[in-house]
């Protein structure tokens, strides 16, 4: 699953992603870094809007589907399953009509003994940013107020991951950004589908960082200090973590 993530230097990456023209500078830099994003919270989502090729939004972590009742329903949907997401009610419309990308650089699990689990943080080799796939909706309430939320796509982890948690977020190749967000692919949603697999474990670096995290309350340089390792030892042994 992915529950928290970060985003720590918004504006270079996301002034790339949404190419020339499509946000100003000035704007961007008015985005502040993310460092424990947590579900029911406002994020940066990039979608298609009109004739803007990308545009940047903000959207909350939780997706609420035009009929629900209320927007306490997206408790249950900040992630979306890839393999179903086409399928279930909650997310069928969007994944056809509304995908996004939400960008990134991390993102944290949880993993070890029921009683006691350590938050780690995850991100790709060298540090670099991307964007996880994400679904979008609008919900307008009694008053006619617009919500904008959003879901992230979990996939199956790959070999290097399920030490941690058996599900990870999808991550797209920068090569699959563009046909994520066309608004005519949800057609052909199985070529969708096939965009959604598992990151290569290769190009992960995992380390352990402290409880700090555990709190959305707390979004800041210090939940990603890292724990020296005697204090959040592998989740299993022979794991690849602690790199």
């Amino acid at each position: 699953m992915c529950g928290r993530f970060t985003l720590t230097e918004p504006a270079p990456w996301l002034a790339e992603i949404l190419g020339p023209g499509a946000e100003s500078p000035e704007a961007l830099g008015e985005i502040p870094p993310r460092y424990n994003a947590a579900p029911g919270t406002e994020i940066h989502i990039v979608r298609t809007a009109g004739e803007t090729p990308h545009e940047l939004a903000r959207a909350r972590w939780g997706l609420v589907p035009h009929w629900a009742r209320s927007p306490d329903f997206a408790a249950r949907t900040i992630n979306a399953r890839a393999e179903t997401a086409a399928e279930k009610p909650a997310f069928r419309a969007a994944f056809r009509r509304r995908r996004c990308l939400v960008p990134a650089d991390g993102f944290y699990e949880w993993a070890g003994d029921s009683g006691k689990k350590r938050p780690w943080f995850i991100h790709l080799s060298g540090g670099r940013p991307f964007a996880f796939a994400g679904l979008w909706e609008s919900w307008r309430g009694a008053d006619g107020a617009r919500l904008d939320t959003c879901a992230i796509l979990t996939t199956e982890a790959n070999e290097r991951l399920a030490a941690l948690h058996p599900r990870m977020p999808v991550i797209l190749p920068e090569s699959a950004h563009g046909a994520w967000l066309d608004p005519k692919a949800g057609r052909a949603p199985q070529a969708l589908r096939a965009l959604l697999g598992p990151w290569p474990a290769e190009d992960f670096a995992c380390y352990p960082v402290g409880e700090r995290v555990n709190s959305p309350g707390n979004d800041d340089p210090a939940c990603l200090e890292r724990l020296a390792p005697e204090a959040a030892p592998p989740p299993r042994q022979g794991s690849l973590f602690g790199d």
